[in-house]
């Protein structure tokens, strides 16, 4: 293993270890945060299509040919998904704050709040 993989192996563990204590104390808005920090995590380290994939051929279900390997993330390209995560939470509640729904913003805000302390 290298030390990028670890980066994001050791994130996802630490943020499924924290999912899982905000499952314990029902912390509803919490898990579904951890939830998608975990998916755009996993989303980030998925293998671009290319060319070779414009053409469909059926095969066995876990058959070894069609499997590759995740990409690398190393702690920067970590950080920058979860920056990238708390980013969209802080614009959407000034967006939501100048639209007079404040209780949004507020949540959103913690919601990024949340994030920040992976970062």
């Amino acid at each position: 293993m290298t030390s990028s993989h670890d980066a994001a192996e050791a994130m996802q563990t630490l943020l499924r270890e924290h999912l899982r204590a905000a499952m314990r104390a029902r912390a509803a808005r919490e898990v579904a945060l951890l939830r998608v920090c975990l998916a755009a995590i996993d989303n980030a380290q998925a293998v671009p299509l290319g060319d070779a994939h414009q053409t469909y051929e059926v095969k066995a279900f876990g058959e070894a040919s069609v499997e590759v390997p995740r990409l690398a993330l190393d702690a920067e390209a970590v950080g920058a998904v979860l920056a990238r995560e708390r980013d969209e939470r802080l614009s959407a509640a000034v967006e939501f704050e100048q639209h007079g729904d404040a209780a949004h913003a507020a949540a959103l805000r913690a919601d990024a709040e949340i994030i920040s302390r992976y970062l």
